[in-house]
């Protein structure tokens, strides 16, 4: 999974990807024309996996993971279509946004985090509204030739994109626009910006902390759009204790207040907006956390471990982490009946740790 941060300048953004990723990215310098992004890969924190790898004492524990990408996108870039290639490929690659907008005061400049969202939006918007006129042209020009199966696929997707430059033009973003799923596959291909769920936060100082709730449901009432979701981060002070060994973090942010790190409320949010959920294999060998959609099966959850166990499915053993770490191993889930035998349409719940039997390919 690959988040993307955006933000105006100003706002904060390297400190966040510091807090989130532990790094030590230069902040403060903001330039468009930096070399390179700051990349950064997130071992999702998980509580589960842990108690599950201390009960197999594997040799090896792997957790899911998320790569944030910080990008230097200057004020104006994306609506003038100057934003460089490499950089404009991260945005619309990301599997969700990360939009920071300042809400501290800086130099005795009181912050409108809002206004600076809705630029932002407005930048996206006009990008994609760009893309949508030049495609529509070219399809106007070039749709009409073909075979017959080429015409209609080339009327089709005529016929959605003339729908939704509207909706671009009066400033919408794509993700409110109400499309079937046969128009978000055709759609898919175009890696529209404002059809990426994204995650508002607001980079408050330490001082906000206190305020932090009231701030996060005045934003949810303020940005009620489809897959988005608003959270309060104090950036500087988080991207400080990023720095120190969890022992020493603990103290600070119990008098701070703060429940628990950034990171692993930002990543719980991101699965949300993404509709994700975790499951779990455990052995002597290897506990790991993957990743799936909800609504995948058992067969997607085999797909995903290797190819083959898809290919030669024939049921997963299923138990819940909670009753496999209460219970000890899956010898006792089996004798107590909480471990189960599904099929291959069996809809996979969070938590869920599975077993699958295969048929070797010859």
């Amino acid at each position: 999974m690959q988040v993307t941060i955006v933000g105006l300048p100003g706002s904060g953004k390297t400190t966040v990807f510091n807090a989130l990723t532990g790094g030590t990215a230069e902040t403060g310098t903001f330039s468009g024309g930096r070399a390179a992004p700051n990349v950064g890969v997130v071992k999702v924190p998980d509580v589960r996996l842990d108690a599950l790898s201390a009960l197999f004492s594997p040799r090896k524990t792997t957790p899911a993971d998320v790569t944030y990408v910080d990008v230097a996108l200057p004020a104006g870039a994306a609506r003038e279509g100057t934003v460089q290639p490499d950089v404009l490929a991260l945005i619309r690659n990301a599997d969700a946004l990360l939009h920071v907008a300042r809400a501290f005061e800086e130099g005795g400049a009181a912050p409108d985090p809002w206004r600076d969202v809705e630029e932002m939006d407005l930048e996206f918007t006009v990008a994609d509204l760009t893309v949508v006129e030049k495609r529509l042209e070219r399809l106007q020009t070039q749709g009409r030739h073909g075979t017959p199966a080429e015409r209609e696929a080339a009327r089709l997707e005529e016929e959605v994109l003339a729908r939704l430059r509207p909706h671009l033009e009066e400033g919408h973003a794509l993700r409110d626009a109400q499309l079937s799923d046969d128009e978000e596959r055709l759609l898919r291909g175009y890696r529209f910006l404002t059809q990426k769920p994204v995650l508002v936060v607001l980079n408050i100082d330490e001082g906000q902390l206190p305020t932090a709730e009231r701030l996060e449901a005045e934003g949810r009432q303020r940005y009620p759009q489809a897959a988005s979701a608003v959270a309060a981060l104090a950036g500087k002070i988080e991207a400080e204790m990023a720095q120190l060994p969890s022992e020493d973090a603990a103290p600070f942010m119990e008098d701070l207040g703060i429940a628990e790190p950034s990171r692993g409320r930002v990543v719980r949010l991101t699965y949300e907006l993404l509709g994700l959920l975790p499951f779990f294999t455990a052995g002597d060998d290897e506990v790991r956390a993957w990743t799936i959609r909800r609504g995948d099966t058992a067969v997607d959850a085999a797909g995903t471990i290797h190819s083959d166990l898809a290919r030669g499915f024939i049921r997963a053993e299923v138990v819940t982490v909670d009753d496999l770490l209460a219970l000890g191993s899956f010898a006792e889930a089996r004798k107590r009946g909480v471990l189960r035998s599904e099929g291959k349409a069996y809809e996979m719940r969070d938590g869920d740790v599975i077993q699958v039997l295969f048929n070797v390919a010859r």
